[in-house]
Parts: C-alpha cells; structure tokens; sequence
C-alpha cells in the first residue's frame, strides 16, 4: 500500500504479522478517489488478538469493491476458507506477487500458473514494490475496475488515523526489527501523552509486554536496548511529522493482555475502531 499510496503509511518489516489492525490509504485524482484499506496478513489464530486480525481480514472483504491480494514468491497461503470466501465471491481480483527480484523467472511462472489455477478469474501481476517494477500497471488496473461514486473522503485527506497512531506503530515497528523470538509478539504500543510545542513535541509511548522476562529483555543491560529502541523510533517519528520530538518509553507488564478482551479493546482492537 505504501508504494500506491506515495506515502509510508503501514510499517514494513521482515517478520509475519507485522500489521494488526485495518489501516486506510486515500489517493486522489482530478476524477478519482482510491481508498485502501491494508489488513493484517492472513494467520490461523492461536489467541484472542489474531482472531480480532482476521475480523479486520472480514469486514475488508464485506466491504471492498477489489481485492488486492498480495502474496510473495515464496509465501503459502495460511488459511484456506479466507482464500475460498474470495474464490466464491464477485468482488473482481487483482493478485500480486511482490518481491520477484529475489526469485528466478521459472520460480515466478509456476506461481503465476498456480495462483491462475486457485483463482481463474484473478488478474496476476508480478511485482517488486521496492524496485517499483509494475506498481503503476497495479495501479492502472485498480483504476480500470473502480465503480461510479461520489468520493468518500475530502480531496485533502490521506488516512482515517490519528498521529498517535502512526507513532505507536513507529515504535512497535522498531521492537520487530530489533528484537527476536517471542518478545515483538508478545508487545503493544499505546501513547500516554502526545503534547505538540512550537519548537519539539512531547510524546509518552507505554509499551505492554506479557512477563517481567520481556520487560528486563526490552530495557537490556544498563538500559542499551531500550536506549538504542529510542533513538530510532525518534528519528522516524521526526521524519514522519516534519518536527523535532522528546520521546520517551516506559514498559508495563501486562499478562496474557492477547488474550484478554478487556485489554484488547483498550488497545483498539475493535471493529468498531
């Protein structure tokens, strides 16, 4: 989505269930409103948080007048009724698979024939969002198949979130890049306090973990972990606002929050938000 909106609006990491929660992407033209709506990946749930993911996965479906499935090279699709509820549905189909720079030209033909196979009516495009290569045919074919109707959103609008949002995400995404195993799966992210000044902005960030284990692993020896944590989720916040800020992080352990309805909720894993 980042790529076809123009702007870095979903965190990007290497590790699966990088995205938990429904975020929107608007883009305007002189006669065209697109609004995307990235997910979370597709998982089988194991707990409280992946089964509100795969409602986010089914309202998007409810509600989209195109999928745009995304998948790798190398990826196998998880769930197999979320893959039959777009095999039965109308809704057209543009399938892409990313990241064919790190694959072989044999490799990529026998995904394409077996994706063509799984959805007949699909249209497959081989893509590499970070090379750039086919996003601006993705992005013809998704204009090509846009229904008639007035513009949701005013013409100046680029996503339904909030500032707090995309920090909280900053932050988690730095947890995912630098931590290992268990611990970036077993962290939320919430803001405390978002102060905006003239000169600097004052932001809280409040990250739960599940055991007093995480939380020592989190802070690291003489606080170089978390430290280090800090200073790359400010420098990205920086960039993303256009301000200089003061961030700072503290940890709360919070147990089994991934199973508990209650914490989910607060943490706006909710349909409703």
């Amino acid at each position: 989505m980042n790529a076809l909106v123009g702007e870095r609006l979903s965190i990007i990491t290497s590790k699966a269930q990088t995205t938990r929660k429904r975020v929107m992407g608007i883009v305007n033209g002189d006669d065209f409103q697109i609004v995307y709506t990235d997910t979370p990946g597709i998982v089988n749930p194991a707990n409280k948080l992946h089964e509100q993911m795969m409602g986010f996965i089914g309202t998007a479906l409810q509600d989209a007048d195109l999928f745009l499935l995304v998948t790798e090279v190398g990826e196998s699709f998880k769930n197999r009724h979320v893959l039959q509820r777009v095999v039965d549905s109308d809704t057209p189909v543009i399938l892409v698979i990313n990241k064919i720079d790190l694959s072989d030209q044999e490799t990529i033909r026998q995904k394409i024939d077996y994706w063509q196979a799984e959805i007949p009516r699909a249209v497959i495009v081989p893509c590499s969002a970070t090379e750039g290569f086919n996003v601006d045919r993705i992005f013809d074919l998704i204009l090509e198949r846009l229904p008639e109707h007035p513009a949701y959103f005013p013409k100046d609008e680029l996503t339904d979130r909030t500032m707090r949002f995309f920090v909280s995400e900053i932050v988690r995404e730095k947890i995912l890049l630098y931590y290992q195993k268990e611990i970036p799966y077993s962290c939320e992210v919430a803001v405390e306090a978002y102060e905006e000044r003239d000169g600097i902005d004052n932001i809280s960030c409040l990250i739960y973990v599940e055991r007093e284990s995480q939380k020592a692993i989190l802070i690291g020896h003489q606080g170089k972990a978390i430290k280090k944590l800090g200073i790359e989720a400010r420098r990205d916040i920086e960039e993303f606002t256009g301000k200089r800020c003061f961030l700072s992080l503290h940890i709360k352990v919070l147990k089994d929050w991934r199973n508990s309805d209650r914490a989910l909720k607060s943490f706006g894993y909710s349909l409703e938000d």
